[in-house]
């Protein structure tokens, strides 16, 4: 047990915690999982789990009296197979530090979230985290094959299958994966990877408008191809990011996209990429050059940061179907004029997964009321155009009500019956998720 850090009761999300936890355990190994399991249960503590705190909805954050338990240390990479394709890791290992680990042997590992260089694989699997990658190899459950899972009552299962391809019984790790720390406690997974593709082309493209862009993206989805990464930026957050790299990105548009093609056929991909956007595009070029790509993506990683030197990012996540990506844009500009504050938009465009970002004053005990009514005019608008409130950042406890709006009341109900069953007692993070 350590002595209290104020810092691990917290997360990225920037919620502030109603109180102080009453213990908080590092594990070094399994056995100390289980045994704070063992001693909350008890003592009729709740768990509230934690990796790197890289987290952006508040699941990670642990009020009065709760028992953080932070499993960083469990950071070994266990083994990696390269003929199967799979890394058994546990839970601390940190994103990028598998993906470096499995290039070492002609793979990579798909999911490749922002914070890729900070956080954790029980963490990604936690929210079921997505990333730049995922309009063409998906989000964490599209790579986990099997979970380790200490249960409520400290004991460990193992969920899910040891090969490429199995359908014996429920998918419960499926069920696991983005379900917050609230069903089980993941110390290790079973992860697949994929071989590195031979090539990489990548194209950049500017717009007069983020609206252009948007419209862009649906020509792209049209035009057949399935870009690796397909990114989307408006002008006021390539202005933040010139304020931090000493970069002119916004001095050539108002909206940038950013794809990425890979595999035998990148370039003739590419080429159909470049034809498909060319007619909204101010600007457009593309390149094979893993130097300029590597650039080129840094700065769409620094957008976060890029904000948080401007105050506090109230970071929402909402994802809509594709085909409504220019509405969901022009509605989240006309909620900006409406509640007269500054939102910034970026995300992942290829799979509809949007990241329109409130900054307010960082010396605020609570939100501004504007910034709360456009974040919720925001989650309302996901929903009237057939999305969903989160898309790889998870519920965590700032977005609650609304996911319960989303699910609505007989879904819900599934959910505290499957959370019964998982956490009879209801120490296990309770409050997030759902």
């Amino acid at each position: 047990m350590t002595d209290l850090a104020p810092a691990l009761a917290l997360d990225r999300s920037g919620l502030r915690a109603d109180g102080a936890p009453a213990a908080i355990i590092v594990a070094r190994d399994v056995a100390d999982v289980q045994a704070a399991v063992r001693h909350a249960r008890a003592e009729g503590l709740v768990v509230v789990t934690r990796g790197a705190g890289s987290g952006l909805a508040g699941g990670a954050v642990a009020g009065d009296g709760a028992l953080v338990l932070d499993l960083s240390q469990l950071d070994r990479i266990r083994s990696i197979d390269a003929v199967d394709g799979t890394a058994d890791v546990e839970a601390g290992v940190i994103t990028a530090h598998l993906d470096a680990a499995a290039r070492a042997h002609g793979l990579f590992y798909a999911p490749d979230p922002g914070s890729v260089g900070v956080s954790t694989i029980g963490g990604n699997i936690a929210t079921n985290a997505g990333g730049l990658r995922g309009a063409k190899y998906g989000v964490t459950r599209d790579a986990v094959l099997s979970v380790d899972v200490v249960r409520a009552d400290g004991s460990l299962v193992r969920l899910g299958r040891p090969t490429i391809k199995g359908v014996t019984g429920y998918d419960l790790a499926g069920l696991v994966v983005g379900s917050e720390g609230t069903l089980g406690i993941v110390v290790a997974a079973r992860v697949r990877l994929l071989p590195i593709p031979r090539r990489v082309a990548t194209a950049s493209a500017f717009f007069a408008t983020l609206e252009d862009a948007a419209d862009a993206v649906a020509a792209i989805t049209l035009s057949g191809a399935r870009p690796a990464v397909l990114e989307i930026l408006d002008g006021e957050t390539l202005g933040a990011i010139d304020a931090l790299e000493g970069s002119a990105l916004r001095a050539r548009g108002e909206a940038l996209l950013l794809a990425q093609t890979d595999g035998f056929g990148a370039e003739e991909e590419i080429a159909v990429v470049t034809e498909a956007l060319s007619a909204a595009a101010t600007h457009h070029e593309w390149t094979a050059d893993p130097e300029t790509a590597a650039t080129l993506l840094h700065a769409r990683r620094q957008a976060l940061p890029a904000l948080e030197r401007l105050g506090r990012p109230v970071i929402e996540d909402i994802a809509v179907p594709r085909s409504r990506l220019a509405e969901a844009v022009r509605g989240i500009r006309a909620i900006a004029a409406r509640r007269e504050v500054p939102i910034y938009v970026f995300g992942h465009a290829g799979d509809g997964n949007l990241h329109p970002i409130i900054v307010v004053d960082p010396s605020l005990d609570e939100l501004p009321a504007a910034a709360v009514e456009a974040a919720d005019d925001i989650f309302a608008l996901a929903l009237e155009l057939g999305g969903t409130v989160t898309a790889e950042h998870g519920i965590g406890r700032l977005k609650r009500e609304w996911a319960r709006r989303e699910l609505g009341p007989e879904v819900v109900a599934v959910h505290d019956a499957i959370k019964a069953v998982f956490d009879p007692d209801g120490i296990l993070n309770p409050g997030a998720a759902y």
